[in-house]
């Protein structure tokens, strides 16, 4: 059976950012992340505004940079997976559902908490630079590890243009 998880969001931070070490010397932050969402209702007509709270962990210097340059409020791009935590706290068991950070995209200009230029990283068209987890290799059991590339499309396997669509 094939699975797919990959999680995209873009809100604002709850909270300022701590970073902790590892004892192996691996940054991790653990983030709060804000997404609204408005929405008309079906019923009455009224426009509803609903906040989802959403927790995610930043490693390695995608980590240190989210501190260096990020706070409360902060608009922020993340991209990664979802995690199920699971543990046992005094014969209850808990747990939790997270994004692992992948990549982090600094959002807004320099009065918006993003942006500040960064050597050797990529940029985007908004002028703000990105970070790919990918970049760092961890250990971890949650860590981001290395990712093989996709295999490139070739030009048989290229969709047919939209004129040559049969609906």
């Amino acid at each position: 059976m094939a699975s797919f998880n990959r999680v995209i969001l873009m809100g604002n931070l709850t909270r300022d950012i701590e970073i902790k070490y590892l004892p192996s010397g691996m940054a991790v932050a653990e983030v709060g992340v804000a997404v609204n969402d408005r929405r008309k209702d079906s019923k009455t007509g009224q426009w509803i505004e609903e906040t989802t709270f959403v927790d995610c962990t930043l490693w390695g210097r995608t980590a240190e940079i989210a501190g260096e340059y990020l706070s409360k409020g902060s608009p922020i791009f993340i991209e990664g997976r979802l995690k199920l935590d699971q543990w046992e706290t005094e014969g209850q068991k808990r747990s939790k559902l997270r994004v692992v950070c992948e990549r982090m995209q600094m959002v807004g200009g320099k009065g918006g908490g993003g942006g500040g230029g960064q050597g050797g990283r990529s940029q985007s068209s908004g002028g703000a630079p990105q970070y790919d987890e990918s970049e760092f290799s961890g250990g971890g059991h949650d860590e981001p590890g290395p990712r093989q590339a996709a295999p490139a499309r070739s030009a048989a396997a290229a969709p047919p243009p939209d004129d040559e669509i049969p609906f």
